[in-house]
């Protein structure tokens, strides 16, 4: 899909398609008052008669609108003014996305950016127009043997600003947008890729083809590479999979030589059965999901490089799967970390913290200015938070507020949850430095106690995306988080 911005009045435009608001009970936005009036009364007759009352995510297309250029007219339902917010602006511009792309307009002008959102400027509302156009259009259907037929796809959206000075602001927000969105279907396409397709080496192989299309360095690690780093805290996850680890490196060199880079770090399982303490077997076909941390890295490395960010960044990511087999690690086996901690491992099931150490530790080298680790880690962050806001914990709380104020910006919002020394008393261990779980309270926050034994060097923060890394039911996929945030978060490093 291309994107433009322009400056115009709406009655001028030639477009297959004219996209205006309707604000409920029947009010029509300043860009609507506008073809109303080139009109003559034509749609204030139509609002009048109850055909478009305003309701939020109503549409209603209308041909030949006397005294307009443009081939059509779109209505969009925005609900109530005083109502009207971020959430509600974004499904008018999911509703008139999804209408144009069903209908056959090949491209639309769209006025929904003119509509003002309390707080938020025109930049925020272009970048958050193009996302959700994105997100709107997205599909995966690659394993299907027969696509799904769409008439004629929408190619183009112009976002329209009001005032000319706006349209620098636009312009760069249009851009960001852009990136943002597609590196959210990179995302959602790995995610949404089923474990005997997505295999760690198949990660390694995307990110490494990503790369180089997009003009970063990429190293990957093989079995022999971590055994020689002692990462025996990855590796023991690893062992009862037929398929080899990888562990992927990616860097973009966008700042000054010498600055201390933002290392992102993804847990990169690419399928859990749990390993010997086996999932129940219900719901087990959504553990390939297991994977979108490391998706959402590699794909916001994919942005970070498309918008040319003046910073340095690298991105870690430890992919394996976690089988059950004649090798694999046994609760109650004890493994030594990379960083030379033990660990008694009491739940084969809690393994993705038993990657992402060795990747905290590795991550030292770096000598990073700060690191945030990105993980669907555990099933007790859905039940603290189910699946709207990102679990945050931090050992830095201006990281935490940079963290969650990119969240809100970008509407991928985080909550920040505690990370006291009280919680690490339940990580004892009678064997070992440490045990791998720490019962069943708080089961999310002793998963970040265990983290953050590892992150002592550095700022560091984690996110758990148990809870919105992909929906189940009839809109079962990946969504794409936490690409919005960390992409909105680097952007503000990188601006200083």
């Amino acid at each position: 899909m291309e994107f433009s911005i322009k400056s115009g009045s709406p009655e001028k435009q030639r477009s297959a398609c004219i996209v205006v608001g309707v604000f409920e009970p029947r009010k029509l936005t300043a860009p609507a008052e506008l073809l109303d009036a080139a009109s003559k009364g034509y749609l204030a007759d139509i609002v009048r008669r109850g055909d478009m009352e305003g309701k939020a995510g109503r549409t209603l297309l209308l041909h030949n609108v006397p005294g307009i250029l443009g081939d059509r007219v779109l209505l969009v339902g925005l609900g109530r003014e005083k109502d009207f917010r971020e959430r509600e602006y974004r499904e008018a511009v999911r509703a008139a996305v999804k209408t144009l792309d069903e209908t056959g307009a090949f491209d639309g002008s769209i006025y929904l950016t003119e509509v003002p959102v309390r707080r938020r400027d025109i930049a925020w509302r272009v970048r958050q127009a193009a996302i959700t156009a994105i997100e709107t259009v997205y599909r995966f259907d690659s394993m299907k043997s027969k696509k799904e037929e769409v008439r004629r796809p929408v190619r183009k959206l112009t976002l329209m600003v009001e005032r000319r000075n706006e349209l620098a602001a636009a312009e760069a927000a249009m851009r960001e947008g852009e990136a943002t969105g597609q590196a959210m279907s990179l995302a959602k396409d790995l995610g949404n890729l089923p474990g005997n397709v997505c295999t760690p080496t198949y990660l390694a192989a995307r990110a490494r083809a990503m790369a180089e299309a997009a003009g970063l360095t990429c190293t990957i690690l093989e079995r022999a590479d971590c055994e020689a780093l002692k990462m025996g805290s990855f590796l023991s996850v690893a062992n009862g999979s037929r398929q080899p680890p990888k562990f992927i490196v990616l860097e973009h060199r966008g700042g000054k030589e010498g600055d201390k880079p933002v290392v992102l770090v993804g847990k990169g399982i690419t399928f859990d059965t749990g390993g010997i303490s086996l999932k129940p077997g219900e719901g087990m076909d959504e553990m390939k999901f297991d994977m979108c941390g490391a998706a959402s890295v590699i794909a916001t490395m994919q942005a970070v490089a498309a918008l040319k960010l003046p910073l340095n960044v690298v991105a870690l990511v430890p992919a394996t799967e976690n089988m059950p087999g004649g090798a694999a690690t046994k609760p109650g086996d004890i493994v030594t970390t990379m960083s030379g901690q033990t660990v008694e491992i009491l739940n084969t099931d809690a393994e993705g913290r038993l990657i992402l150490c060795d990747a905290l530790t590795y991550a030292e080298r770096y000598h990073p200015a700060c690191v945030v680790d990105v993980a669907t880690l555990t099933g007790a962050c859905v039940i603290a938070l189910g699946h709207v806001a990102t679990g945050l914990y931090s050992n830095s709380d201006s990281l935490a507020r940079e963290l969650i104020g990119a969240g809100d910006d970008a509407h991928d919002r985080a909550w920040h949850m505690p990370l006291w020394d009280d919680y690490q008393e339940q990580l004892k261990s009678n064997f070992a430095d440490m045990a791998n779980i720490g019962g069943r309270p708080a089961g999310s926050v002793t998963a970040a106690c265990f983290l953050s034994r590892f992150a002592k060097k550095f700022d560091w923060a984690h996110l758990d995306i148990a809870g919105t890394a992909w929906k189940s039911g009839a809109a079962k996929g990946a969504t794409g988080r936490p690409v919005p945030l960390l992409t909105r978060f680097l952007l503000g490093r990188s601006a200083g």
